[in-house]
């Protein structure tokens, strides 16, 4: 297998954009409202999170190897499983694969390393909460990924919202504020969304390994509904931004990124086969990706006018 192939693969590197997106519209956001963008910081952001991101990834992978979830997703009939396949499937080592796991973490920590250099020590900060809270996600002795309070949902908010969006912001302007907070929520729900929906691949094989998400606590009815509640509020906060000044009104047009999933939606019913969600995890990705690029764009436009 070509390297470059094998290095998708395992990393699961097509799910970037669900981290980029937040990154670049702290970046937008830091140079609109503050007149301050850094291309070499910029680099250097986008560089650590995507090895943050693909850490996130392919730890998940691991301990849900260990902890035998993965192994119950291939061996119960219908499921789909959602990991990389590499451990499960004997392609790879767990040690070589656990090497590679935390040398993208090292290289996050060196590029928030050098960003705390020219942005200030605060950054660090960032740095080790995204990595705690995707190790300690599906690690023990937390595991919170698996306890079905929400905690895992939140955490995603956190990790895909509010940290790198904030994060990039300081990053250019070397300041807080609340502007980018409140530009995170809409990209951070539907990636919240996103990860919600992607239990319903496999929940029934979660619920035999022990591994306690929301789906498994609520059952497969009350969960869509929850999805749908969830997709809804993620638009009224854009709705909400634009109303509060923090995007241009035709940010707006970001509502006709809700089109798809609400489409999907009704055609599933409250209990469906597990490959009945794929549309739904396709729709959601796209939702969270385009929703983001278009608040992006429309916020440069509003600074360059």
């Amino acid at each position: 297998m070509n390297k470059w192939i094998f290095f998708k693969k395992a990393t699961r590197f097509g799910t970037i954009p669900v981290m980029l997106i937040p990154v670049v519209l702290g970046t937008v956001g830091a140079y609109v409202w503050g007149g301050e963008f850094h291309p070499f910081l910029f680099v250097i952001t986008i560089i650590g999170a995507i090895s943050a991101h693909l850490f996130s990834n392919m730890v998940n992978d691991l301990w849900d190897f260990r902890n035998g979830t993965d192994m119950e997703a291939k061996n119960t009939p219908g499921m789909i499983s959602t990991n990389s396949g590499f451990l499960s499937g004997g392609l790879l080592s767990e040690t070589v694969f656990a090497v590679l796991t935390w040398s993208l973490l090292a290289v996050a920590v060196f590029c928030g390393a050098v960003l705390s250099i020219y942005s200030g020590w605060e950054i660090l900060w960032f740095v080790a909460a995204g990595a705690l809270i995707a190790y300690f996600y599906v690690a023990p002795p937390l595991r919170f990924g698996y306890r079905g309070k929400g905690y895992s949902e939140f955490a995603i908010f956190v990790a895909f919202g509010i940290m790198p969006v904030l994060g990039s912001y300081f990053v250019q302007t070397g300041e807080f504020s609340l502007k980018p907070v409140l530009l995170s929520v809409p990209v951070g729900l539907l990636t919240t969304l996103l990860l919600f929906n992607h239990h319903f691949l496999h929940w029934k094989a979660d619920e035999q390994a022990g591994k306690r998400t929301l789906v498994v606590v609520w059952g497969e009815r009350k969960s869509l509904i929850f999805s749908r509640v969830l997709l809804y509020i993620s638009y009224v906060s854009l709705i909400i931004c634009v109303g509060f000044g923090v995007l241009p009104v035709y940010a707006l047009l970001a509502l006709l990124t809700a089109i798809a999933p609400v489409h999907v939606y009704r055609g599933l019913q409250p209990q469906n086969a597990s490959p009945a969600y794929l549309p739904l995890m396709g729709a959601s990705q796209q939702a969270s990706v385009r929703c983001g690029a278009i608040m992006a764009v429309a916020l440069l436009i509003q600074g360059l006018m």
